[in-house]
């Protein structure tokens, strides 16, 4: 078994910047150029969320920056500040619309609960029918105090196999070591934070002068919850043409579609029908970017898998999201950021570091805003690639994988004393605009470009908003 941390501390956030951009092909050079300002810790943990923070939007901007050189834009200046890339890694929790906090994020059900053996498991039950589901397996009344009666008669590993076979979603707490010798922390170890693969052929794509780095670049946004929907928002910052297609029979958690439908078009359209499927054919005809999040094999059960797409439109890049890894066991499963933390060891670890009983989560739900800005990442490298050389581009994610690099950055010794942002700290990265739900402030792009600076030109609208047709 490999040592689930490093014995020392974690190293400069510009050495994992440089192993970043060489990850996705880019010269690792580019690291030097970035100005970065901040140290750990900057939220209270044991781990190095804001390292990991800092790298992810940095990488993403300098690939932004390197395909705006492309369009004939001239060099210019990146900068990431940790603590406020930090901050941003908590936007669907911070953002006020009309001056009010966002909705609850979590169903009263939902968390942690002890069972029989003395484990501990977590729901995660914030869509109705993985919490009917929930409710149906264990027999019991829609209240915590029932659920925690109900799981005393079961022992953690078994429910936690029980509810895999039904395809809910709960995981049970283990230490880094349990996980790394599970057959899927064994597959997960050899599998890379970030792919890019070609997947067919085309000819090359060199893009023509643009005002922002991704101007003029269709991307097709299939994604709920918070990492897909980052990815694709992290586009829109650079300038991407994004829309979000929604399925209108799906449910959705409502503050997350407003913090992250910040840049786009929003469009409805259900697959399951033949005239969804025609539509988003024709969207995906004339894009550059299409990305997907749903539970492993669910967008290529409607005809548009990576292979489907390419064939579709040739060129295109293609990105994937999944929660446990593309091979092993629980390639399947589906599966969300704070049930990967506790899973895979985190939840042990920051409880043991912060001296409490029970699973203890990141102070942000870090594995997802990282996987989302390793998604924007991928695609743009992807994009990179597609002009020099031509072909279809596949790039893969999982939230499993990005919460293994984390591990694999060493632990901060004290992490759990640093305090939270000031709420005067937290204002001053706040910007306004009139959107579709009223008055929303929102925690700023967190990359500084000196030519090109982020912005959302869009406002956050209502799902299916807009037609499924680009403008």
């Amino acid at each position: 078994m490999t040592a689930p941390f490093p014995a020392a501390p974690p190293p400069a956030p510009r050495a994992v910047l440089g192993d970043l951009l060489a990850l996705s092909g880019l010269d690792e050079g580019l690291a030097d150029t970035a100005g970065l300002t901040g140290s750990e810790p900057v939220l209270p943990s044991s781990f190095a969320v804001g390292t990991v923070a800092q790298t992810t939007v940095a990488a993403t901007a300098l690939a932004a920056a390197a395909y705006w050189r492309l369009r004939g834009g001239s060099a210019q200046e990146v900068a990431v500040d940790m603590r406020h890339a930090a901050c941003e890694f908590r936007s669907e929790r911070l953002f006020r619309v009309d001056g009010e906090a966002p909705n609850r994020l979590w169903d009263p059900i939902a968390g942690v609960y002890r069972t029989g053996d003395g484990g501990w498991v977590r729901l995660h039950t914030n869509f109705p029918h993985h919490r009917d589901g929930i409710l149906a397996l264990l027999g019991c009344a829609y209240e915590r105090d029932a659920v925690q009666q109900a799981l005393e008669g079961w022992q953690a590993a078994d429910f936690e196999d029980a509810v895999a076979g039904r395809g809910l979603v709960a995981t049970m707490m283990r230490s880094a070591e349990d996980w790394l010798d599970s057959p899927q922390g064994a597959a997960l170890a050899a599998q890379p934070v970030l792919s890019i693969e070609r997947i067919g052929e085309s000819a090359p794509e060199p893009p023509n002068a643009a005002p922002r780095p991704l101007a003029g670049l269709r991307v097709l946004d299939l994604t709920r919850i918070i990492a897909g929907p980052v990815a694709g928002r992290a586009l829109a910052a650079h300038g991407a043409e994004v829309m979000r297609i929604a399925g209108p029979h799906l449910p959705f958690i409502e503050p997350l579609v407003i913090d992250s439908g910040r840049g786009k078009l929003s469009a409805h359209l259900d697959l399951r029908q033949a005239d969804g499927r025609a539509g988003l054919a024709r969207l995906l005809r004339a894009a550059d970017i299409f990305v997907q999040g749903y539970r492993p094999g669910a967008v290529a059960g409607h005809g548009f898998g990576p292979g489907e797409a390419a064939a579709l439109r040739p060129g295109v890049v293609y990105v994937s999201l999944n929660a446990y890894g593309y091979e092993g066991p629980w390639a399947g499963r589906r599966g969300f950021d704070s049930l990967v933390q506790t899973a895979s060891g985190i939840n042990h670890a920051e409880a043991q570091a912060a001296g409490v009983e029970g699973p203890k989560e990141l102070p942000c739900q870090a594995l997802d805003h990282a996987s989302g800005y390793l998604m924007a990442l991928g695609a743009i490298a992807a994009l990179i690639r597609r002009a020099e050389e031509g072909g279809s581009w596949h790039v893969r994610v999982s939230l499993a994988r990005s919460g293994r690099w984390l591990q694999s950055l060493g632990r901060i010794a004290g992490g759990h004393d640093c305090p939270e942002p000031q709420e005067r700290y937290l204002e001053s990265l706040m910007e306004t605009q009139d959107s579709g739900f009223g008055r929303l402030s929102t925690i700023r792009h967190a990359a500084q470009m000196s030519e090109t600076p982020p912005a959302f030109v869009r406002p956050s609208v209502p799902l299916g908003s807009h037609p499924p047709t680009w403008p």
